[in-house]
This record gives structure tokens, C-alpha cells and sequence, in this order.
């Protein structure tokens, strides 16, 4: 049955390539295509490195805390600022640092929860992003948790 009208009614998802390997592959296919493999290779890395700088950045600055080891482009940190250590205090206050630099535009951030902790979550992976980028999005995330 395609849809609740039976077969009076077109269901249009069913009318594209399927998604098997050899479709998902083609994708990776035009990637590599349109960059090669060294060029891939070196924004990869390129992205790496950014996240593995704004890491030790993160680790240095008094009231925010890495959360989990960032080998790639992932960086889970959040806000702890000094004197507050109630859990469901830093897990509502890094909840309002994330939908208030969402609702703002200028960068997205994702959570999850690691051991009951409200973890945000950063990642380096645009193609064209700069080293200028990350450190106007890591000011504008400071400066924001601040206020």
C-alpha cells in the first residue's frame, strides 16, 4: 500500500535513485573528483588541526572544561564558570549558551550528554573555513557564556 488512497494517489519518494552503496559511493566519487585525494587529504587535516588548536585553547581558559579527547575534528567542551559545581546548574546555564548562539546566527553548535554532563559540542568542517573563523567563533562563544 503506498499511501492511505491506495494506488490513486502518486507517493513521490518512491521515485528516485535508490540509496544503495553504489548511489552513496557516487556521492564520495564526485568529492574526491572534484578535489582528489591530496586535496581531500589536506583539508582534512587542515580542519584537524584547527580543532586540535581550539582544543588546547579550550583547556587553557579558566571557565570552560573539555569533556572528551578531540583526536579529530569533534571538540566537546562546556561552560564551567568558578563556583558553580551543581550539575543541573551547568547543564541548564550550557543549554542557554547553545540556544542563545544558535538563535544568534553566527555559528551552530550541537550537545549530547556524557556522564549526565550537558556537553557542547563544536565541529571544524566546512570546506573553506579559516583559522580566523574558529577564533571569531571561540570569542563570540566566550564573550556570549560571559554575559
Amino acid at each position: 500500500l503506498k499511501t492511505a488512497e491506495g494506488n490513486r494517489v502518486n507517493n513521490y519518494r518512491d521515485w528516485g535513485i535508490p540509496l544503495g552503496r553504489r548511489f552513496r559511493a557516487l556521492k564520495l566519487w564526485f568529492v574526491i573528483r572534484s578535489y582528489g585525494v591530496s586535496g581531500l587529504q589536506t583539508i582534512i587535516r587542515r580542519h584537524i588541526e584547527l580543532a586540535q588548536a581550539l582544543a588546547k585553547r579550550i583547556e587553557y581558559t579558566a571557565d570552560f572544561e573539555l569533556l572528551a579527547p578531540s583526536p579529530l575534528n569533534l571538540i566537546c567542551f562546556r561552560h564551567h564558570p568558578k563556583g558553580v559545581d551543581d550539575t543541573a546548574t551547568l547543564n541548564a546555564l550550557n543549554e542557554r549558551l547553545e540556544n542563545t548562539l544558535n538563535s544568534s546566527g553566527q555559528l551552530f553548535l550541537t550537545h549530547t550528554k556524557l556522564g549526565g554532563a550537558y556537553v557542547l559540542r563544536l565541529v571544524i568542517g566546512q570546506t573553506q573555513v579559516t583559522e580566523d573563523d574558529v577564533k571569531k567563533a571561540w570569542e563570540s562563544i566566550q564573550s556570549t557564556a560571559r554575559r
